[in-house]
Parts: structure tokens; C-alpha cells; sequence
């Protein structure tokens, strides 16, 4: 049987592999921290093979360093051994959503996710702090802080991590806020697929070095475009010399090469210049009758031929056929022409591409479908009283929540929905990450998406259970903590999304029924196409994914005897006769598994009573797991009967090891591909 390691993979092991099936000469053995022997890099000899001029340290290079930069790349490289457990009280639809609201440190978030949501997300987009010296609370875990910031807070974490505020008396504000940043976006691009993008949203502050830490996180030529975005048309009247008006999108790719075009929704104008649609596009009508400089027989002698027509049947074809009557490309003054096409092209696109029409004098005129290109690029400066973040903000909040200012400067909804609309328009199934939720912008944004376009898009929402202030409105409203706030906004928002467009599609339907009922002999195709888009936005709504499942993070489930034996003295043993901790459920144990084995945590999951054993079902045969302290043997042929992909039990459900190798017999017979772990 496996063993789970229950802790997050170690991406130093796996680069070192990686490195040594290029350079394997590089490859040394040097000592852990707890002096055992393990495989090290010669990093001198690798600058060397590199390079064929010695790279010295002192030699001056291109490059964006700040005080802990190396400790924090350490810290995104290093494996920990939190978890997170499932909140189903705080959560909506849990059984069935496959939305994510996850309550933690933004880092041990991405860590703890990291192996299950490997190149799954198609987008990220945070909005994270400014660092104005206000508003950046995080954990000091890299070595570079010093013990005032604690102090001067006044805040510890229960498990006696300091949190700090980034403040301008600092002479390290720029140093602390880069590395805050790069650790967590050095981990967040190994989430993203190779087709994904980032969007961070940012002032002026801070623009010229989160845009270096972006370049040499994603490459430069990864970077898609820099938007300015006026969120404040008034201006910041707090401003020293300019009064700010506008911030910034930053936008990158994983990889620019197989990143897809952004394309928005026509303009009003682009709709008038092409008034007409089909099931392929929107189009209009260009004559395909050649005019101008070379447009007579005798000059393109191969595109002057008859096109031939039935009236009845609306077919177009290049032989005459009965019924059939046969069309020149003739001018006004009844002069010949050719037409624009050849007759290859004819016959390729007659049933799609063409339209004939009859005039007022019964002469026939042939006519091109002239397609506009999908969409158009979005422009890098975006203004409309939309992006207001106090109109579509804070005022849309205080319209949510029945009280004024709940949360200090959200996002406007549009702005952020229009960003999401711009890398997702095409990505109608993905999952989107912000792991600086806030007030849940994001997530409302998106479902608002999902509504309009019928997209299935998940999102994951990541954020620090920051204290509200005791004195906010918010605070005595019962909203806690930000991530109070952010759950409520979900919750709230989406029964309006989903009442709101359920409502606005019935009257519609209404309507068009009355219509239909009117010209019941007569009915127009598309009258008759529209209703069935509609009953299909209808059924859409009815299971719209409004829900979220809760998660917040925590210390392992395991012991410590579990991770560093070598640690516990003798008479200390008696005391962990299970190597789990006592206050952890089984829900809080397959959370746990679920993740260690990299499954997404938005898989279904279905509890059952077998032989008087809880057993959980995730995902069909994904995977099945029991936590029973005692496990009936007769399970066993159950289980096995589905067939899964991987078992997991408790190590200490077996009462021997001669059971434990009874159970593996058993599934070797009846069920030869599925793995067993224990924990």
C-alpha cells in the first residue's frame, strides 16, 4: 500500500530532475537540514555550462533584485504542511456546486492547491493591495522583517505567525510589497494552462515594478497589452499635483504563441454597417457584380459566364436546368460585366455565401454575403461611466447589502466583467482564480458572464479572513471579516442574477408567443428559432451556478509525529495512538486526500453506508475513501465492485498487517488497477 506524504509536493525536486536530465555532470550530493544526504546542484558549474564568459557575481547584468528576493523564491519552493477543510454550514449547493470560496492566507492557498489546479485555470485576475502603506496586511514569513511590524499591528495568527502592515516609515516598502508579490505570482503561473492569462490590476505606485516582477515571471514577450482604465473621473482630490483618475490592467499570457485573440462585441456602429446574421455571422450584401477597372468580358474574359437561378426552389447553380432561369452580370445601361468570383468559387460557396433578389422591374441581381470579422480588439484606454468604481462600486454595494460602505474602494462590477469578457469570451467552460477576492467582485462578475453568454465558468476565490473594523458599519452588521462580506455579496448577487434574467426571459417568451399565436398560419422561421434560443437561455438560468463551496485553511490533520518522528521522545508516543488529530472529521480528512492526490476539490462527492461504514464517492470511481476506525471486511467486494481508480482507508482501520495484506489480495483479484493508500 501508499503512504501519503500529506504535505504539498516539493517543485525543487522536480526541477533538479529536470536539470539533471540536461546538465547531469552538475548533479552533487550535499546535506539537509537534518544532515541526510540529497541530490544538489553545483551552481557554479552550471553558470558555467550556461555561458561561455565566466558570469562573475560582481559583473553588472539586467536584472530586478530587492532585499529577500532569494528568501522569497525559497519560500515559493518550499513544501508545507497545511490543509484546508470544508465549512458545508457556510457554504451554498455544496453537493453540487463547482464554485470555490476559500478562506486563507492567499500563499498557503496557492501552495495547497497547486498540485490539483496544475495548468487548470484559464485565467487569474487580482486586484491586490496597492501598497499605499494602508491597506497590506500578510504573513512576515520571510526573513527580512523585523519584530516592530508585529508589534505595531498587533496582530498573531493562532498559530503564531506574524502579520504585518506595509508602511511608508519603513525604508523596505518596496522590497516587502516585491516580495510579497513574486512569491505568490511564482506559484500562480504553474496554476495557469499554457493557453491562460493574468490580469493584475495596479496604480501608479507601483506599476513600474510589479511590471518588471511580471516580465521576469512570464516573459516579456508574454506581455499582452497594459490598459488604462478611468475608475475615478473625478479625480483623486487627496492628490498632491494631478489628481488620478484612471489605474491599470496589466494582462500577460503563459504563452503568447497560443494565447487566443481578444475579441469583444461588435460596436452599435459595426451593427448598423452589417445589419443582417445568419447560423454563421453577421453580414451584409455586396453585389457581386464586378464594377470598375477591369470589369468588361473582354478584359476578364474567365469571370463573364451565366449563373443560373429556380425562383421556387431558391437554388443556385452553373448548368441550366428546368425551372431554372439564367443571370448575366449586366450593369444599369444593360452592359456586360463579369462577376467578382470565379466558378470554382460559385460552386463552393452558391448555398451559403449567395442571395439573389428580384427587383421592382423583374430583373435578378446577385449578391455576396459580405461577413464582418468576429468581434474587434480591445483598445488599451477604456472610458464609460461604467468603470466607475463609486457608481458600480461602492454604490453597488451599499444597493447589495441595504447599508452604507460595507467595503473600502471595490472594484467596479464592468469593469472587472468586461476584463473577464475580454480573456474568456471563447472560454465559455473555464475556471478563472482570484486569490485577492476582496468583496467577491470577481465571482459576481462572473456569473453575471455566465448569464448573458450561457458560459459554465467556475471560479476560485481566495481570501485572508481580515478583520473588519469594530467601529465599520460593516463590523456591526454582522460581517466580521472580509470574507464575511465577500460570501454575503456571492449569496445576495446571485439569487438577483438568477431572478432577474429568469424574469426578464419569461416576459420575453410571453411576448413572442402572443406573436406566434397571431400568425399561427404564417409562422417566421426566425420567430420560430428565437423562441427555442429562448427556452434555452430559460433552462440555463433554472441551473445556473450560483453555489460555492467553502473551504478555509488550517494545520495538517496529522500529528507532527507523522512529519518529524525523530522529533518525539519516548514517553511521548502513548500520547499519539492515532496519528491523526483529534478535532478532524472525515470530511476534513478526504479534503485533505483529496488534494494531497491532486484532484480538483469541486468534484461531486457522495457519501454512502456500506455495511455499516461511511464511505465517500468522489467523482463516480475517482476515488473512494472510508475513515472508519474499524472497517468490515465485507466492504471490501463492494468497493471493489465499482472499479476505482484509487482507494484510500486509515492506516490505523486494520488491526493487523496480515488484514492490510488480505485487503490488497482481495482488490488484486477483483479490482487489479486500483490503487490502495493509506494515511
Amino acid at each position: 500500500m501508499e503512504k501519503l506524504t500529506m504535505q504539498t509536493p516539493n517543485p525543487v525536486d522536480k526541477n533538479v530532475e529536470q536539470i539533471a536530465g540536461l546538465f547531469p555532470e552538475v548533479i552533487t550530493e550535499i546535506k539537509d537540514n537534518e544532515g541526510n544526504l540529497i541530490k544538489g546542484i553545483d551552481f557554479d558549474l552550471l553558470k558555467q555550462k550556461l555561458s561561455n564568459v565566466l558570469v562573475e557575481d560582481e559583473n553588472e547584468r539586467y536584472r530586478l533584485d530587492w532585499p529577500g528576493k532569494k528568501a522569497s523564491l525559497l519560500k515559493a519552493n518550499t513544501p508545507i504542511t497545511k490543509t484546508l477543510r470544508p465549512v458545508v454550514e457556510e457554504s451554498v449547493n455544496f453537493d453540487n456546486t463547482e464554485n470555490l470560496f476559500i478562506e486563507g492566507d492567499n500563499f498557503e492557498v496557492l501552495k495547497i492547491i497547486q498540485e490539483s489546479y496544475l495548468g487548470k485555470v484559464k485565467m487569474i485576475y487580482i486586484d491586490p493591495p496597492y501598497n499605499t502603506g494602508t491597506s497590506m496586511i500578510y504573513n512576515n514569513d520571510f526573513k527580512i522583517g523585523e519584530r516592530k511590524f508585529a508589534e505595531e499591528l498587533g496582530a498573531i495568527t493562532e498559530d503564531g505567525v506574524k502579520m504585518f502592515k506595509n508602511n511608508d516609515t519603513d525604508g523596505r516598502i518596496h522590497s516587502n510589497w516585491l516580495s510579497f508579490m513574486y512569491e505568490r505570482i511564482y506559484i500562480a503561473r504553474d496554476i495557469l494552462e499554457e493557453t491562460g492569462i493574468i490580469c493584475v490590476t495596479i496604480d501608479d505606485y507601483e506599476l513600474p515594478r510589479i511590471t518588471l516582477i511580471l516580465d521576469q515571471i512570464f516573459g516579456e514577450e508574454n506581455r499582452l497589452g497594459t490598459v488604462t482604465i478611468v475608475h475615478n473621473p473625478r479625480g483623486r482630490s487627496d492628490d498632491t499635483y494631478f489628481a488620478t483618475s484612471h489605474e491599470y490592467a496589466l494582462v500577460y499570457s503563459k504563452n503568447s504563441e497560443m494565447a487566443t485573440t481578444f475579441l469583444l462585441n461588435l460596436t452599435e456602429e459595426q451593427e448598423e454597417d452589417f445589419p443582417l446574421i445568419d447560423e454563421i455571422s453577421r453580414y451584409r450584401l455586396l453585389p457581386l457584380k464586378r464594377t470598375g477597372s477591369n470589369s468588361t468580358p473582354k478584359e476578364r474574359p474567365n469571370l463573364y459566364y451565366p449563373i443560373y437561378f429556380n425562383p421556387e426552389t431558391n437554388k443556385i447553380g452553373l448548368v441550366k436546368e428546368i425551372g431554372f432561369v439564367e443571370i448575366f452580370p449586366l450593369d444599369g445601361d444593360d452592359n456586360n460585366r463579369v462577376w467578382r468570383w470565379g466558378k470554382d468559387a460559385v460552386e463552393k460557396r452558391k448555398d451559403t455565401e449567395i442571395v439573389v433578389k428580384k427587383n421592382k422591374e423583374n430583373h435578378y441581381s446577385i449578391f455576396a454575403k459580405d461577413r464582418i470579422k468576429e468581434g474587434r480588439k480591445p483598445k488599451t484606454v477604456w472610458v464609460d461611466p461604467k468603470y466607475d468604481a463609486s457608481s458600480h462600486g461602492t454604490m453597488l454595494l451599499q444597493k447589495i447589502f441595504g447599508i452604507r460602505k460595507s467595503f473600502d474602494y471595490p472594484k467596479s462590477l464592468y469593469a472587472v466583467k468586461d476584463i473577464l469578457e475580454v480573456g474568456l469570451k471563447h472560454s465559455k467552460n473555464a475556471i478563472v482564480l482570484d486569490f485577492f477576492s476582496g468583496s467577491a467582485t470577481t465571482a459576481h462578475a462572473l456569473m453575471q458572464l455566465n448569464a448573458e453568454d450561457q458560459g459554465t465558468r467556475k471560479f476560485i476565490m481566495v481570501q485572508l479572513p481580515e478583520q473588519t473594523d469594530k467601529s465599520s458599519i460593516a463590523f456591526e452588521n454582522g460581517y466580521k471579516t472580509i470574507c464575511d462580506i465577500g460570501k454575503e455579496r456571492i449569496r445576495r448577487a446571485g439569487k438577483k442574477i438568477k431572478e432577474e434574467f429568469y424574469e426578464n426571459f419569461a416576459i420575453e417568451l410571453e411576448k413572442l408567443d402572443k406573436v406566434l399565436e397571431r400568425e399561427a398560419l404564417h409562422k417566421s422561421l426566425d420567430l420560430v428559432e428565437r423562441r427555442s434560443e429562448l427556452e434555452a437561455k430559460i433552462e440555463h438560468i433554472k441551473n445556473l451556478d450560483i453555489g460555492f463551496r467553502v473551504y478555509r485553511s488550517d494545520t495538517s490533520n496529522m500529528h507532527d509525529v507523522f512529519y518529524h518522528p525523530s522529533d518525539i521522545r519516548q514517553e511521548q508516543l502513548s500520547a499519539f495512538e492515532s496519528n491523526i488529530k483529534e478535532d478532524r472529521t472525515p470530511e476534513d480528512l478526504l479534503t485533505q486526500v483529496i488534494l494531497d492526490l491532486g484532484l480538483e476539490l469541486s468534484l461531486s462527492i457522495e457519501k454512502r453506508e456500506i455495511h455499516g461504514n461511511q464511505v465517500f464517492v468522489v467523482q463516480g470511481n475517482a476515488l473512494i475513501a472510508c475513515f472508519d476506525d474499524k472497517i468490515n471486511f465485507a466492504i471490501v467486494d463492494k468497493i471493489a465492485d465499482l472499479k476505482p481508480l484509487r482507494v484510500v482507508y486509515k492506516d490505523s482501520s486494520f488491526m493487523d498487517d496480515k488484514e492490510r495484506i488480505n485487503v490488497e489480495e482481495r482488490f488484486n483479484r477483483l479490482s487489479p488497477d486500483t490503487i490502495i493508500t493509506v494515511i
